[in-house]
C-alpha cells in the first residue's frame, strides 16, 4: 500500500471496524505498511482529533469526531427525517427488524434502522449502520442485484467478492450460480429472500426503492428476523406492507437532495452508457 492519502483512509476504515482499537504493530501488519509510517500517520490524525491513544503505549482508536461529520452530513440530507416515521411504522406493523439501505455511487449503504420486536428472539445490528452491504449474502444486496442484467450482477459480484470480510451463516451462496439463482427468484417474486445467510440464524426479505418520479432505484428496504419466526409463508404476508412502504419511500424521497443527486448521478452513468454503446 502506497500513497499518503490511501495508508491514511484505510488506518480509519480498519479503525473503524474495531472500535475497541489497535495497537500500531497490528494496524501496520493489517494494512502492509512500515510500523514506522502507521505510528507516524496515527500521531497526524490524533493531532487533528480523529484518532486517540487509549494509554500511554498502548492503542489508537477513532475519536467520535469522525462520525460525528457522518452523522452531521446525514441529518443534513434529510434522509433520516423523510424515511424513520415508515421504517418506524413498517417495524410496528410487522414487529420485526427494519433497514433502509441507500446507493452511494456503486455501493449500497445501510442508513436507516426501526426495531419492530418487543419480546422473544430478536436481531439488533449494533455495529451496521453506515456499512457497505455484502451484496452476495445479504437479502438486500440481492434486491439490488435483481434490477440490473446477469452481466452487471457478475461485474458487482466481481468487484466485492462472493466472500465478505466477516464470518457469514451457514446458507451463504458460495458461487455465482447460488447468487444468480437467488436473484432470478427475486425478479420473478418481486423482493429478495435469504436464510442462514448473512447471520446464522436470521430470515430476511428486501425489495428494490424507487424513486417515483423516475423510477430509478435509490435504495432497498429490509424485514428480518429470526429465521424460526420469520419464515417463507411469513414474507407473503409481510409483502404487501414492505411494497407499501418502499413506494412511501420513493415518493417521499423527492424532498431529499441526496437522493435527487443519485438519481442524477445515475442518469449521467446511463447517458454515457448509451453513447458509448452507440
Amino acid at each position: 500500500m502506497s500513497g499518503v492519502m490511501e495508508r491514511t483512509l484505510a488506518i480509519l476504515e480498519l479503525l473503524g471496524k474495531n472500535p475497541e482499537g489497535l495497537q500500531v504493530s497490528l494496524i501496520a501488519s493489517e494494512l502492509d505498511m512500515p510500523a514506522s509510517a502507521a505510528h507516524r500517520l496515527l500521531k497526524e490524525l490524533s493531532q487533528f482529533g480523529y484518532v486517540r491513544q487509549l494509554r500511554n503505549q498502548g492503542d489508537y482508536a477513532l475519536t467520535i469526531k469522525l462520525a460525528g461529520i457522518g452523522l452531521a452530513f446525514l441529518a443534513r440530507t434529510g434522509v433520516p427525517d423523510i424515511t424513520q416515521p415508515i421504517l418506524d411504522r413498517l417495524a410496528a406493523d410487522t414487529r420485526e427488524l427494519v433497514r433502509l439501505s441507500v446507493i452511494d455511487g456503486d455501493d449500497l449503504v445501510w442508513v436507516g434502522v426501526a426495531q419492530g420486536a418487543v419480546a422473544g428472539l430478536r436481531y439488533d445490528p449494533g455495529r451496521e449502520q453506515g456499512i457497505k452491504v455484502h451484496l452476495a449474502c445479504s437479502a438486500g444486496g440481492h434486491a439490488l442485484l435483481s434490477t440490473l442484467s446477469d452481466e452487471e450482477v457478475l461485474e458487482r459480484i466481481g468487484a466485492q467478492g462472493i466472500k465478505p470480510d466477516f464470518p457469514v451463516g451457514p446458507g451463504a451462496p458460495t458461487t455465482i450460480s447460488e447468487v444468480l439463482a437467488s436473484v432470478a427468484e427475486a425478479r420473478e417474486k418481486g423482493y429478495a429472500v435469504s436464510f442462514d445467510s448473512y447471520h446464522a440464524g436470521m430470515g430476511a426479505m428486501a425489495m428494490p426503492v424507487r424513486s417515483t418520479e423516475t423510477g430509478a432505484v435509490i435504495g432497498c428496504l429490509s424485514i428480518a428476523g429470526p429465521a424460526v419466526r420469520v419464515t417463507r409463508e411469513l414474507m407473503e404476508d409481510f409483502y404487501p406492507l414492505l411494497k407499501e412502504a418502499a413506494e412511501e419511500i420513493g415518493g417521499a424521497a423527492e424532498a431529499s437532495f441526496f437522493f435527487n443527486r443519485n438519481r442524477a448521478l445515475t442518469a449521467q452513468a446511463l447517458e454515457t452508457e448509451t453513447r458509448q454503446a452507440g
